[in-house]
């Protein structure tokens, strides 16, 4: 609240100044970590998690020692544990001092989930990128950009830095500048328009000449793609692929990890094999199994383009009804996207419960009703198939109980954080899997 009403006397000029000067002292206060790893930076809407865990997961499969830091979690060399900060982006002396961890960890990648947010506040400044991953751009934190324009400038921010990188040598090895890109998306280009060595794409379809002549090297793009709950088959490089997480979108994050691990110089053989060994990450689309006669999936996505790809992947999966416990957060975060969120559950769901989620220092109440009233705009019935409770557990609870055999229950928006934010800055220990296992119990 302090910072707040500070915020509101000083010009953002001024305040841009002193983030930048902070991250540059970050820097220098640890050392400059960055400059004795391959540093990677993730950015995009959604998939970022999830693509800096393939990408380090498939690392570490290739014998590489690995650290990164994401909305789900954090890794240095052998340890690894969850996010609680409530931050996709660690603080300027958080993320130098997690580096200088990993440096003296013997860590050869660092990689970084990379948001808007910390780029505008400078907290990029300081830290030696080698390598830009784009995943994709959708409308999300528009009103606090001040427009979707202002919001992909500040992605670019990412790929901006990168025409000042200066080569690494590491292990006798010069590292030279990345950038990898989802050529499916349409602000592809504006990505690729910044300086770099190399650039790499990725995507699912062929776009033919349009964006190849800004690339190194023809896109990963996969042939003789099949889908189902089981695993992913396609084709690349002459060989079959088999990737055991579930869905188109897990796809396109694949394919960004193989990207970025083959823009280092990785072996066709050798991503093959650490492909197929790949999990899906906890808290996307992650089945809740304790015996019950219906699924029940807890999964991260709290936007519009995250629910409909996990409503994609969902149509994969046998299934009744969908009960689907949604919500939106608070903070003032893009209040027009709690309209959209109810529409959109309205339209897939049979049954939709209302939640509370992150109100930060919102009236909870006020945030349920404002998805809510969106989905009864739409057709669906309070007391009949649509419910209003404030409780997360107790929603929770009732869509367990209701739930029927081939049923899925869907909870969205929190995935596997560890907290849920309040007012005046609290946080309050939180799961929804753990809340999906006490529900199921109950009824058992």
């Amino acid at each position: 609240m302090i910072k707040s009403i500070i915020r509101k006397f000083i010009p953002e000029s001024v305040i841009s100044v002193y983030h930048y000067v902070l991250a540059r002292f970050a820097a220098a206060i640890y050392k400059h970590p960055s400059k004795d790893m391959i540093v990677i930076g993730v950015t995009g809407t959604n998939g970022k998690s999830t693509t800096v865990q393939f990408i380090g997961k498939m690392l570490e499969h290739m014998g590489e020692r690995v650290g990164w830091t994401s909305t789900a979690g954090f890794k240095i060399a052998d340890k690894e544990w969850v996010n609680d900060k409530k931050m996709t982006m660690l603080g300027r002396f958080q993320t130098h001092r997690m580096l200088c961890q990993m440096r003296d960890a013997g860590c050869r990648f660092a990689i970084i989930e990379t948001s808007s947010q910390g780029l505008i506040q400078s907290r990029h400044i300081g830290v030696q990128y080698d390598a830009a991953v784009f995943t994709n751009l959708t409308p999300e934190h528009i009103e606090a950009h001040g427009g979707f324009e202002k919001y992909k400038q500040a992605k670019e921010r990412l790929f901006a830095a990168l025409g000042k990188h200066k080569i690494k040598r590491i292990n006798e090895q010069d590292i030279e500048s990345v950038f990898v890109v989802n050529t499916d998306d349409s602000h592809a280009e504006s990505f690729l328009s910044y300086k770099a060595d190399n650039k790499f794409g990725f995507g699912i379809n062929d776009l033919g000449e349009q964006r190849i002549p800004l690339l190194s090297s023809a896109p990963v793009i996969p042939t003789s793609v099949e889908f189902s709950v089981a695993c992913t088959t396609f084709t690349l490089a002459d060989s079959t692929f088999h990737f055991k997480p579930a869905g188109r979108f897990n796809l396109m994050n694949v394919l960004a990890a193989i990207a970025t691990v083959r823009a280092f110089g990785k072996e066709w053989n050798e991503i093959q094999d650490a492909v197929e060994d790949l999990e899906s990450v906890p808290g996307r689309f992650e089945l809740i199994d304790e015996g019950q006669p219906f699924k029940v999936i807890v999964d991260y996505a709290y936007e519009p383009a995250a629910l409909t790809a996990l409503y994609e992947a969902i149509e994969l999966i046998p299934h009744n009804r969908i009960i689907h416990v949604v919500g939106s957060a608070g903070g003032g975060r893009d209040v027009a996207r709690r309209a959209v969120l109810g529409a959109l559950a309205a339209e897939h769901d049979d049954i939709i419960i209302v939640a509370n989620e992150d109100p930060y220092d919102e009236d909870p109440m006020q945030i349920i009703n404002d998805v809510a009233n969106a989905a009864a705009e739409t057709g669906k019935q309070d007391g009949v198939n649509l419910f209003r409770i404030l409780d997360r557990q107790e929603a929770i609870n009732k869509a367990v109980k209701i739930a029927q055999s081939d049923d899925i229950v869907i909870i969205t928006g929190k995935g596997s954080e560890p907290v849920m934010a309040l007012k005046h800055g609290k946080k309050e220990p939180w799961d929804d899997r753990k809340a999906a296992r006490q529900a199921i119990r109950l009824q058992s």
